[in-house]
């Protein structure tokens, strides 16, 4: 299955509950935006590429930017609009490959957030998508990439990532190892009038490491300023 099949026909219904508070992601955001002195400056326009249900595009908006929000999930950007309600923010259902049609908006920072970035399907993908984010940003525009290092093999029970749960919900991921995927099978259950319901859906993630994605971006004329790993989430910020 498909990332785009795979947000449509199971995750994008629990996703927003998943990723946790709104207004506490927002902040943390708006923080490292600011720690890393990241603030509009010339064109002021951000595009936020795989924005999700629109934690990353307030917080961008409310920094001060122009955002354009793409998601390939209509679901998410219904949630967006309404969680960025009165914020200079536009949503576009897009793939975010097609980046190369927002290079007439001059953006000057984009942002690449979360997991987004290993949902694309292969290293061509991935090059592609790297070359042509670096071609549309303004000269002395910036990158935003976050993503999780699947590098390294989890085996047995290690496997098993108990993500969330409540009451009402429980989910938890079970990761299968190929040497270029991994295979992420989220398991959700729900309880509904007195009974768990268990929904089961799988979609792969491309394996890469933070120093091959810093290699193409240095191959694309970026400079990059921040790489650091947390919790096994590398983040980059380069810079053109």
């Amino acid at each position: 299955m498909t990332a785009k099949e795979h947000y449509e026909k199971h995750l994008a219904g629990f996703y927003s509950w998943m990723a946790g508070d709104f207004e506490t992601k927002e902040k943390e955001f708006r923080t490292f935006l600011q720690t890393h002195f990241i603030f509009p400056s010339t064109s002021k326009v951000a595009i936020d590429l795989g924005a999700g249900h629109g934690i990353q595009s307030s917080a961008l908006a409310k920094s001060g930017f122009k955002v354009w929000a793409v998601d390939f999930n209509k679901q998410l950007l219904d949630e967006l609009k309404t969680n960025c309600t009165g914020l200079d923010v536009t949503a576009i259902e897009q793939d975010m490959r097609l980046v190369t049609k927002y290079e007439d908006l001059s953006p000057e920072l984009l942002v690449c957030w979360g997991d987004t970035l290993t949902h694309l399907e292969n290293e061509s993908d991935i090059e592609r998508f790297i070359e042509y984010s670096c071609d549309i940003l303004k000269e002395g525009g910036k990158f935003i990439l976050s993503f999780r290092d699947y590098a390294e093999k989890r085996i047995g029970d290690a496997r098993f990532i108990p993500v969330k749960s409540d009451e009402g919900r429980i989910l938890t991921c079970f990761l299968e190892y190929t040497p270029t995927h991994v295979v992420v099978t989220d398991l959700l259950h729900e309880l509904k009038n007195g009974n768990w319901e268990q929904k089961v859906s799988c979609y792969n993630k491309f394996r890469i490491t933070g120093d091959e994605i810093t290699a193409l971006l240095e191959e694309n004329n970026m400079t990059i300023t921040v790489q650091e790993e947390v919790n096994g989430m590398i983040t980059i910020v380069a810079k053109k």
